[in-house]
């Protein structure tokens, strides 16, 4: 036996420690926290049916120490050696993101675990963006800003050894696993000392304000950590009620009985102190990148759902003349719960239609029964429908780990305030991002599809047992 401890443990480990550091660096976080742990009370005390199905999923003990956090790089070998970082936790890379036609000069995936009961035991996620230099259209300024990518060294040289030891020997021990989260934690923190001048930084921002957040800094520092809520709209109104000043609207789709995909909100990004480097020492200035975010969880879509809710969102910002604003924000907020009317708001009809994914689990308090009805040869994939309507199995929603690309880009752009939207008119390039990254992204929609079929295999031969 190998004293390896689990990738999922590692994860774990890392996020929790992520975590405090992160409410040490932004006080506000912490308060945050507090108001997500205190609206999700209140929802598992007066909604026991959300509360049975969170527990049927395996998602109630993780609910508490649920994050996903996000992280922008500048060059391909930051991308290629954090996708060997995040493999030691037992993340991989799940999705390709552009978010160029947002106005946002990045293309991104999601590192995360993969599997369903890994999942349980950490959820941890770091939406990861690669700054697209080839999108500052101005060569000088692009060139400088390569150079200065070039100097920086964002992981320490401990942690690089502890990769290639887990790569090598194909796990860490207790001792081993402890030191590379204190050392990859070091790539995450936040600087007050930028290695550029005010000058460069500037020229940066008027660029673009997120070529400013990468290129002038010393590292990634992680930008946002989001808690998961079971309510956001008590959340959004929790945050003012508490000082704390939210964005304009909950992005994603309208409030429902059977939340789909996610919905995410934010308080504005902090103006920061930083020391920029100047010949005669440093010079004061200010910086504004990191914000708290929030977000509540639905079922995943299939290719299917996923395509009506891309059509119904169009919709909604048709009608309202493109994206939310601050001043048209209630209008906003009507059009889209108009607009999704037609989108079923039942699991069921859900799974019918096959707009989403579900786990099949048996229905162990009727099963027993039920079952000496039918004969063994009735339990099979192609009668699931049967054993469904005669309650045997019964359907809980596989939850989205993934993200919105135009809510990120829409949490983007609420933080990078006004002026901050340019276009940029390239082609989405997942190929290149691959080639950077070292590795193919995994297709979001065939590993939600294989979490419902194992369910399915393991729900019949379960069924098959309890007819014997």
């Amino acid at each position: 036996m190998s004293n390896f401890v689990a990738a999922a443990d590692i994860r774990r480990l890392f996020s929790s420690a992520m975590s405090k550091m992160y409410q040490q660096e932004v006080p506000l976080y912490s308060d945050l926290i507090q108001l997500v742990n205190d609206v999700n009370a209140n929802v598992l005390a007066t909604d026991e049916a959300v509360k049975a199905q969170l527990i049927a999923t395996g998602e109630l003990a993780r609910l508490d120490i649920e994050r996903h956090g996000a992280i922008r790089l500048g060059l391909p070998e930051e991308l290629a050696t954090m996708r060997r970082l995040f493999s030691v936790m037992g993340m991989y890379p799940v999705g390709y993101y552009d978010l160029a036609p947002a106005g946002v000069p990045v293309h991104s995936t999601a590192f995360r675990a993969i599997d369903a009961e890994s999942l349980n035991v950490s959820p941890f996620r770091v939406f990861t963006s690669l700054l697209r230099l080839e999108l500052i259209d101005n060569q000088e300024l692009r060139e400088k800003a390569e150079a200065v990518l070039y100097q920086r060294h964002i992981f320490t040289p401990r942690v690089l050894e502890l990769i290639a030891q887990f790569e090598r020997d194909g796990g860490l021990n207790q001792q081993d696993a402890e030191e590379f989260v204190s050392e990859a934690l070091e790539t995450f923190r936040w600087h007050d000392r930028s290695p550029v001048s005010k000058a460069l930084y500037e020229d940066l921002h008027r660029q673009h304000r997120l070529i400013a957040d990468v290129v002038a800094f010393q590292g990634p520092h992680i930008n946002h950590l989001t808690p998961r809520t079971l309510d956001i709209d008590a959340v959004q109104v929790g945050m003012s009620q508490r000082g704390i000043t939210p964005k304009a609207v909950v992005e994603g789709p309208p409030r429902r009985k059977c939340p789909i995909f996610l919905r995410q909100t934010s308080f504005k990004a902090l103006e920061e102190a930083v020391k920029f480097s100047c010949e005669n020492g440093e010079e004061e200035g200010t910086h504004t990148a990191r914000f708290g975010e929030i977000e509540q969880r639905g079922v995943a879509l299939t290719a299917k759902g996923r395509e009506m809710y891309d059509r119904m969102l169009n919709v909604a910002r048709e009608k309202t003349g493109g994206a939310p604003t601050e001043a048209n924000a209630a209008q906003y907020m009507k059009n889209l719960a108009e607009s999704f009317v037609d989108f079923p708001d039942d699991y069921r009809a859900l799974y019918d239609e096959g707009l989403a994914y579900f786990y099949y689990q048996p229905n162990l308090a009727v099963a027993a029964q039920k079952l000496a009805s039918f004969s063994i040869n009735d339990i099979t994939s192609d009668n699931i429908n049967t054993l469904i309507d005669a309650g045997i199995v019964k359907l809980e929603p596989i939850v989205y780990e993934d993200f919105l690309p135009v809510s990120a880009a829409g949490i983007f752009q609420s933080n990078l305030g006004e002026g901050g939207q340019g276009h940029y008119d390239s082609q989405s390039n997942q190929a290149i991002f691959e080639n950077s990254l070292g590795a193919k992204v995994l297709e979001i929609n065939e590993i939600y599809q294989k979490i419902q079929n194992d369910s399915l295999v393991s729900c019949l031969s379960e069924l098959r047992k309890l007819h014997h």
